[in-house]
């Protein structure tokens, strides 16, 4: 609930800020770098970011991009507004509640998806998703652990009113399954590993199973993309730079990133291990607007739902995907 209090409040946030001036909106001046504030949370998924500066692949495009860790989402949207940050990384469908909001921002590119970074824990008598039902389940309603769960609660027989939902955020549910304090958890690492310090405890369903239900993707701000054109080629290039390079040199990679994140390598390796980096022909595939299940198709399944349960107002996402569009 606090989680849900902060993002409507980061919301009347980002609508009484609209045409308040971005000072910090630069624009390229001959033979200068353009600063460009990328912000996400400690996170691997996003951390290939680190790789592109650290082998200056930004700077070979134009753009001083500096990183700045921002754990709170609720104040994602304002930072847009305010013009503190001109890019982001988070989850897809998180953006599209901004978006909503009025936080001015557009998609780039897709930063990765988790594809077993995340799931279901449950005790040992729950060996189906159909076994939840009068059970009690910690998830956090005003995050995606939410969109995920009722996209595995679609593919069984029963139905959310059915269990007992505790409120509370992805680790605390971790937490409070381990110790024994509900049946089943919505939750990511590394409690989602180690689940099985409660005996009998299990990963019922994960991310696997459900590859685009979580997607993280870059965003970048609609002032700064208008004062700097070429602004969002150079983060979607330096981007797919930085994940190739990571591809081939997986170890280097993830020394940098837990750098960066201040990770030990081992903790950035687990995480990865749960994640599907997007390179350069993944996201060419999933932005080919024509093909089945493309970006658009995930952000609007995922529009539809936020506006049924009321944390959104509309959910027409055209514009947010301008950049591709184009």
């Amino acid at each position: 609930m606090k989680k849900l209090l902060a993002l409507m409040l980061s919301a009347v946030l980002v609508f009484s800020c609209i045409g308040c001036g971005n000072a910090a909106e630069q624009t390229k001046a001959d033979g200068e770098l353009i600063p460009c504030k990328v912000a996400f949370c400690t996170w691997a998924g996003y951390a290939p970011v680190f790789i592109g500066i650290e082998k200056g692949y930004f700077e070979e495009l134009g753009y001083d991009v500096e990183v700045v860790i921002m754990e709170d989402e609720s104040t994602y949207g304002s930072a847009f507004v305010s013009g503190s940050i001109q890019a982001l990384g988070q989850v897809l469908d998180r953006d599209i509640i901004q978006y909503d909001a009025g936080a001015p921002e557009q998609y780039v590119c897709t930063m990765d998806c988790s594809t077993g970074g995340d799931g279901l824990v449950a005790s040992a008598e729950i060996q189906s998703v159909d076994d939840l039902a009068g059970k009690t389940v910690a998830l956090d309603k005003s995050a995606t652990s939410y969109f995920f769960f009722l996209q595995v609660l679609a593919d069984s027989n029963i139905t959310e009113d059915q269990i007992n939902i505790i409120e509370m955020g992805n680790d605390a549910a971790g937490e409070a399954f381990i110790a024994g304090q509900v049946d089943a958890a919505v939750t990511w690492e590394p409690a989602l590993s180690n689940c099985g310090e409660r005996e009998g405890g299990h990963i019922l369903v994960s991310s696997a199973d459900y590859p685009k239900a979580i997607i993280d993707v870059l965003t970048i701000s609609t002032d700064f993309l208008k004062a700097n054109p070429d602004a969002a080629d150079a983060l979607n290039a330096g981007w797919n730079k930085s994940v190739a390079y990571l591809n081939e040199n997986f170890d280097e990679g993830c020394e940098i990133m837990a750098k960066g994140l201040d990770l030990s390598v081992e903790d950035v390796k687990a995480e990865c291990a749960g994640i599907t980096f997007y390179d350069e022909a993944m996201n060419k595939e999933f932005n080919d607007l024509s093909k089945e299940g493309n970006v658009l198709e995930i952000a609007q399944m995922a529009a539809d739902f936020w506006v049924e349960k009321g944390y959104m107002k509309s959910n027409n996402v055209d514009g947010f995907f301008d950049y591709i569009m184009k």
